[in-house]
C-alpha cells in the first residue's frame, strides 16, 4: 500500500490538494513555510534533509508530492548532520545554476531514497484546467498579445527568470522576477496610461523543459483581483500547466470584474 507525505510550502495550494485526496496525506513542511490552513505533522530543516528522509522511510512513506511556495532558506552550517554534510557540495552546485537547477537536484535526492514523485496533476488533475475560454471573450488583439506573452515567457524560463510577463499592445510591461506575480502586477497598476496603448493581458506558464511534477505556476482569486488592479484585461495560461486554486471563484470574480479567463 502506497502512502503519501505532502511536501509543503507557504500559500493555499498544500490546503486545496489535501482537500482534493480522499485520504489525508502526511503533511511536512520546511521550517519557516508554513502551509496556510493546515498543521504540519512534520518539520524539517535543510541542513538536517538526511534526518528528515529517514523519518519519512520511518513512516513507511513511498509517494511525496511537492506543492506550495518556498524560498531559499538561509544554511546554517552548525546544524549539518554527517549524512547531510555530503549532500551539500551538489545542492550548492544545483543553487549556483538556478532555481529548477536546485529543485531538480532536491528531486533526484528524493528519487534516490527511493521516493516516488508525484505532481499536482496525478493526485488532483482537475486543478489544472484544459483548454478553454472560462471567463469574458477572446479578441484578435488578445490573441496577438497571447503570442507575444508566449515568446517572452518561453525566453525568460530557458534563462530560469520567471513564469509570467504583461503584455499590452504588442508591448511588454513587466516580466516576472524573484519577487513574484503580485510584485510584478503591483508594479504595473503604477504604470501611467500614456505608456499603455490597450489594457493588456497577464500571462503564466511553465518554464521550457521544467518537471512538471514541481513548481507549476499556481493562479488563485487574488489574482484576478491582482489583475484588475492594474487595469488588465484579463489573465491566460497554458492549459493543462497552470494550477488553478478555485477555478470557479476565479470565473465568478472574473466576471464580476469584467476580465477574461483564457486556458491557452
Amino acid at each position: 500500500m502506497t502512502k503519501l507525505a505532502l511536501i509543503a510550502g507557504a500559500g493555499g495550494l498544500p490546503a486545496a490538494l489535501v482537500a482534493a485526496l480522499p485520504d489525508r496525506p502526511l503533511i511536512c513542511a520546511l521550517d519557516g513555510f508554513a502551509p496556510a490552513g493546515l498543521t504540519p505533522d512534520q518539520s524539517f530543516r535543510v541542513e538536517r534533509l538526511a534526518v528528515f528522509l529517514r523519518w519519512l522511510e520511518d513512516q513507511g512513506v513511498s509517494e511525496v508530492c511537492f506543492a506550495g511556495a518556498v524560498q531559499r532558506p538561509r544554511l546554517d552550517p552548525a546544524l549539518f548532520d554527517p549524512a547531510t554534510a555530503t549532500m551539500v557540495p551538489r545542492l550548492l552546485a544545483a543553487m549556483g545554476q538556478g532555481d529548477d537547477a536546485t529543485l531538480r537536484e532536491v528531486l533526484a535526492i528524493f528519487a534516490e531514497h527511493g521516493f516516488a514523485l508525484k505532481g499536482v496533476t496525478d493526485i488532483a488533475p482537475h486543478l489544472v484546467p484544459g483548454a478553454g475560454v472560462y471567463a469574458g471573450a477572446v479578441t484578435p488583439q488578445t490573441e496577438k498579445d497571447a503570442a507575444r506573452a508566449e515568446a517572452i515567457v518561453a525566453a525568460l524560463g530557458a534563462v530560469d527568470v520567471g513564469q509570467g510577463c504583461v503584455v499590452a499592445g504588442g508591448l511588454c510591461l513587466a516580466v516576472e522576477t524573484l519577487p513574484g506575480t503580485d510584485a510584478m502586477l503591483g508594479f504595473v497598476a503604477q504604470i501611467p496610461a500614456s505608456l499603455r496603448p490597450a489594457k493588456g493581458l497577464f500571462y503564466k506558464a511553465p518554464k521550457p523543459g521544467q518537471d512538471r511534477r514541481i513548481d507549476l505556476p499556481v493562479l488563485g482569486v487574488q489574482t484576478v483581483r491582482n489583475a484588475a488592479a492594474a487595469g488588465l484585461g484579463g489573465i491566460i495560461w497554458q492549459a493543462g500547466g497552470v494550477i488553478c486554486l478555485d477555478l470557479p471563484a476565479m470565473q465568478q470574480e472574473a466576471e464580476a470584474l469584467g476580465l477574461f479567463l483564457w486556458a491557452r
